[in-house]
């Protein structure tokens, strides 16, 4: 156990009152921070979407522009699914777990939130079956989409260990990465990319996290090479002896 946990300092309430209050002026200050930051995030330029994309999902074929479903905004989590693989990454897993209950508030906002994979619609749909989602998700297996986010990757970008991902040149480790991407639509039904985010910066959607943070352990993941080493899939965690494929500096 952390030394820390064994020998952690013990005051009365008082003292403790007054140690709470001198951080709630911190978080305070934090929370400022994020309101500007968030704004700064909002206030980046846009990029048209010119290139026409159809996707495979329980719709059938739609184009993104589609995928809006009737709203002007459009949050996609890019799900890491090979299409070699039989069951999407746990990881991302992990992340969709939280999706299922906040999209009908979402959808309240104007937003259409969805998931895409590179893999085959059929392997979609089982995984989904299996873990019992209800949120949209469909297949860029036909289509540059994944490829033209940087969340899949060529042969050749794996074998030279360089490709584009989180805004720089990189060793992607894997075939297929994690991240989010948000699109506006406006009244002439032109389609904008306003935001990507990918590795660490997709923290902010992971409740669990943001939980685990406030308890004493933390997340408790120091000294692991892979910060993740003790994630399973939700139905998972009695049966499964799991390694991560993916090193620690990945997720910078």
């Amino acid at each position: 156990m952390n030394d820390n946990l064994n020998n952690h300092k013990i005051v009365s309430k008082s003292e403790w009152i007054e140690a709470r209050k001198a951080l709630l002026k911190k978080e305070k200050e934090f929370t400022n921070l994020r309101e500007q930051l968030s704004q700064q995030r909002r206030d980046l330029p846009w990029v048209s979407v010119d290139k026409q994309y159809v996707f495979e999902g329980p719709d059938g074929k739609q184009t993104l522009s589609e995928l809006f479903d009737g709203r002007s905004q459009l949050v996609v989590y890019h799900f890491m699914f090979d299409p070699s693989w039989e069951a999407g990454c746990l990881h991302c897993s992990f992340w969709a777990d939280n999706f299922n209950g906040i999209i009908v508030h979402l959808n309240h906002r104007d937003v259409t939130m969805i998931a895409i994979s590179h893999a085959p619609y059929n392997k979609l749909a089982a995984y989904k079956k299996r873990m019992g989602w209800g949120f949209k998700w469909v297949s860029s297996f036909e289509t540059d989409f994944n490829f033209d986010y940087n969340v899949s990757f060529t042969p050749e970008e794996l074998g030279k260990k360089e490709a584009f991902y989180n805004f720089t040149t990189q060793d992607p480790f894997s075939s297929q990465r994690e991240g989010v991407s948000v699109f506006y639509k406006d009244t002439k039904g032109q389609v904008f990319r306003t935001y990507s985010a990918y590795a660490r910066g997709i923290d902010m959607l992971n409740v669990a996290y943001h939980y685990l943070d406030l308890v004493p352990k933390g997340r408790d993941e120091a000294g692991h090479e892979f910060p993740q080493y003790w994630v399973r899939r939700h139905n998972e965690y009695d049966k499964l002896d799991f390694n991560s494929w993916l090193p620690k500096s990945a997720y910078q």
